[in-house]
């Protein structure tokens, strides 16, 4: 399977791309990874949605592509300079919260609803605050992580990093677990 096989790529997302290689940003979003998040959270309407992680949008782009009218996504990241970038694509969109912010510090005051599906794509919610990261999903909701696969660029001692965090989802008893050889390797888990 190729990129061509993709027929629904957001239109958006090819303007972001474009954004990308003007930047210089080297860290983009898997495609494939994109197509899933848009599948499953079509499958949630009126959904509640977090996404750990804006980057520079492309995920996001195919996030709010599967989702209706009555959904809502809140998307974080640390990074002022992509936040406005991803703003200036996306913060029209009345049903977007796009927030620049520490993601341990936010996952650590938020009060609000629990979330429908949490695409953790940073290091908090992932490696760090993983707890109270999946005590935010509902109960039939999603948590999904990527690059759960080894990648050239990974820092010496990140695969026992990753390896530490597979064997602690596995162990969990409140979560069904499917780990796919696929894409970047992507972890759903669902909250029972």
């Amino acid at each position: 399977m190729n990129d061509q096989n993709l027929k629904d790529i957001p239109k958006m997302h090819l303007h972001i791309s474009a954004k990308c290689k003007e930047i210089g940003f080297s860290m983009p979003s898997d495609l494939y990874i994109g197509s899933l998040l848009k599948s499953l959270i079509t499958s949630k309407p009126n959904s509640n949605l977090l996404e750990l992680g804006t980057g520079i949008g492309l995920s996001l782009s195919w996030m709010i592509d599967g989702m209706d009218s009555h959904s809502r996504l809140i998307t974080i990241d640390n990074d002022k300079k992509l936040i406005d970038i991803s703003k200036g694509f996306f913060g029209d969109d009345k049903r977007v919260t796009i927030i620049c912010a520490d993601g341990e510090e936010w996952i650590s005051k938020y009060d609000g609803d629990k979330f429908d599906l949490i695409f953790a794509d940073a290091w908090p919610g992932k490696y760090s605050l993983i707890n109270e990261t999946l005590d935010l999903v509902k109960k039939g909701g999603f948590y999904i992580i990527d690059d759960m696969a080894p990648q050239p660029d990974w820092p010496e001692g990140h695969s026992e990093k990753v390896a530490e965090l597979i064997e602690y989802l596995e162990n969990r008893d409140d979560f069904n677990l499917t780990k796919l050889n696929w894409s970047t390797g992507v972890i759903v888990a669902t909250r029972k």
